[in-house]
């Protein structure tokens, strides 16, 4: 089933299956977006940490303590740094909360992905947020 913007809604699990049943369940062109952003971080952080809340995927470096997030528009996937404004340079995006920042990745699949990679390994060095 799709939430509004065509987001899966996965049940809440840690680890890496649940994560991947989110993007199996991603529509259309947004599934390989999925795949590429997965990938991306798992190489930038070994070891990453993984979960499904809220419907959707989340990435930490500790239990229950998060840097980062994606979740589909209808338009783009949303990145959230949960710290993004402390990455340099910060990602494009801001936030009503002064420390999030976003990257949206559009239709076409364009995004810088050395730039995402080195936001991805500093975001994994600052605090995590909990949730």
């Amino acid at each position: 089933m799709l939430l509004s913007g065509g987001n899966p809604q996965i049940p809440k699990g840690y680890g890496d299956a649940p994560v991947q049943a989110y993007i199996a369940a991603m529509p259309g062109w947004k599934r390989e977006v999925g795949k590429r952003l997965d990938a991306l971080i798992e190489r930038s952080v070994p070891g990453v940490r993984k979960a499904v809340k809220w419907n959707s995927p989340f990435y930490g470096t500790e239990d229950d303590s998060w840097f980062l997030s994606f979740h589909c528009l209808a338009k783009y996937v949303k990145v959230t740094f949960f710290r993004g404004a402390s990455l340099r340079p910060a990602p494009p995006v801001e936030s009503k909360y002064p420390q999030v920042r976003y990257a949206h990745v559009p239709e076409d699949g364009a995004f810088d992905e050395a730039q995402f990679a080195g936001w991805v390994r500093q975001a994994s060095r600052l605090p995590g947020e909990r949730m």
